[in-house]
């Protein structure tokens, strides 16, 4: 399974020189740029790690993409992702994510059941990678 969140999500991966050309056009925007990391990519997973702060100011690509080997050699198989925020309405708004890395293997999610009251059933999305790892063993 591939995981599907972010711009680009259905296309190959990027290469560095794509993710640079993506990242130079978000400098010229204004847009402040940040790094993420996760091994939970659950869809509803919308806090994940930041790398580093955010690069308020930055006009060179180039410390964007060292910002990006680095956390790679930290979570070489974890979920990266770039992101750009837009603050000229006078509020972070994210204007542009997409994902940089991912593992090898991606082991997908499965739906839990659990019923309730009555004949009610709830289902909720659970990730396989965090099975893997328990509470108390992921960070």
């Amino acid at each position: 399974m591939r995981l599907t969140q972010g711009a680009f999500s259905f296309l190959p991966d990027l290469n560095d020189e794509q993710i640079k050309k993506q990242v130079m056009y978000c400098i010229s925007k204004g847009w402040a740029v940040n790094i993420e990391w996760t091994d939970d990519p659950h869809p509803r997973n919308i806090y994940w790690e930041l790398w580093g702060l955010p690069l308020f100011d930055v006009k060179d690509p180039a410390a964007v993409m060292f910002e990006v080997a680095e956390c790679r050699k930290a979570n070489p198989t974890g979920y990266i992702k770039c992101q750009a925020f837009d603050a000229s309405k006078g509020c972070e708004s994210c204007v542009h994510s997409f994902i940089i890395q991912r593992p090898s293997y991606e082991p997908g999610f499965y739906i839990q059941r659990t019923e309730i009251e009555g004949r009610f059933q709830r289902y909720t999305i659970q990730s396989y990678a965090v099975q893997a790892k328990p509470v108390g063993e992921r960070y």
